[in-house]
């Protein structure tokens, strides 16, 4: 009896001492190596009138479009890639149907860290636009003047990113080649978007790119994103350089519900001799995407695109 007492004794005591053993282990670390930031939305507006003296035209119009931030960070490896989609139209009565939002922007930047808040870096971009675009407000029956990769244009460089949190990204790439596509063969005219010759569909630049994002959270429900660029090509005109500005405005009204004003400015000497300015202003539906936590020690701001 007496040795069946310890043997159940010397059982339960062991069983203790593994349900201690697998209670102290360290916690998992929940922190995720990929983070996705990102906002959908679809933006609404009509006017209508009747007998009214002061006259109008009825029209309606809608913009959709998305906006991601996919991160990769762990350890010394920093990869960040942004998908910015967006297009839009208003029909307006004796008018026709106009477009109002055209854009393909696709980027990816990957870093080593060698020195705090700094990676060697590099990465690609690629713009263009899905739907032609005409020289009088977009009607059909007017010249063309852009299509869908006409232009378009891809940089692939290196360089260094300086990366403090997760509201400041800036990287310079002082090697860096841009191509310029026009591959719509009406548009393939000496001049035309650079392009040397008739029938060429392709221009090749090589020189230094920089570009910088910078998020603010203005108050609650309010942030501002601001996206700036600036390229110097090296084997022709240094000195015209590509300036390029997109700031986004976005006003949270509840979940679901948010006001977008956007503001684009673009000076490419290639394109127009002139500054080219882009505005919209839509309220309709958005609905944020905020998936995984970044490990950047800085995340006083991190609430910028929270649902």
């Amino acid at each position: 009896m007496k040795k069946l007492l310890l043997m159940a004794s010397i059982s339960f005591g062991a069983i203790v001492a593994a349900q201690e053993t697998k209670t102290a282990a360290p916690a998992a670390d929940t922190v995720k190596a990929w983070s996705i930031q990102g906002q959908n939305t679809l933006m609404l507006n009509q006017a209508a009138f009747s007998n009214w003296v002061g006259g109008g035209a009825n029209n309606v119009g809608w913009l959709a479009g998305v906006n991601y931030n996919l991160t990769y960070e762990k350890g010394k490896d920093l990869w960040e890639n942004i998908i910015i989609l967006g297009y839009g139209q208003n029909n307006t009565q004796g008018t026709g149907v106009r477009k109002t939002q055209d854009v393909i922007n696709l980027s990816t930047n990957y870093g080593r860290e060698f020195a705090k808040n700094w990676y060697y870096s590099m990465g690609a971009s690629l713009q263009t636009q899905f739907a032609p675009g005409y020289e009088d407000g977009n009607n059909p029956d007017a010249k063309k003047i852009s299509n869908f990769f006409a232009p378009g244009y891809l940089n692939l460089g290196a360089g260094v990113t300086y990366r403090p949190n997760d509201n400041f990204t800036m990287t310079l790439r002082p090697a860096n080649a841009r191509w310029t596509f026009v591959l719509d063969k009406d548009l393939q005219k000496a001049g035309t978007y650079g392009l040397k010759n008739d029938g060429d569909s392709s221009l090749f630049q090589f020189g230094f790119l920089g570009t910088a994002i910078y998020k603010l959270k203005i108050m609650e429900n309010i942030s501002l994103i601001n996206t700036g660029s600036v390229f110097s090509n090296y084997l022709d005109h240094p000195d015209r350089l590509v300036l390029g500005y997109s700031g986004v405005l976005n006003m949270k009204i509840n979940k679901y519900i948010s006001t977008n004003v956007t503001l684009d400015l673009l000076y490419d000497h290639n394109q127009i001799k002139k500054t080219q300015l882009k505005q919209t202003l839509g309220v309709g539906l958005a609905y944020n995407i905020d998936n995984g936590k970044k490990r950047s020690e800085n995340k006083d701001n991190q609430g910028w695109l929270k649902k």
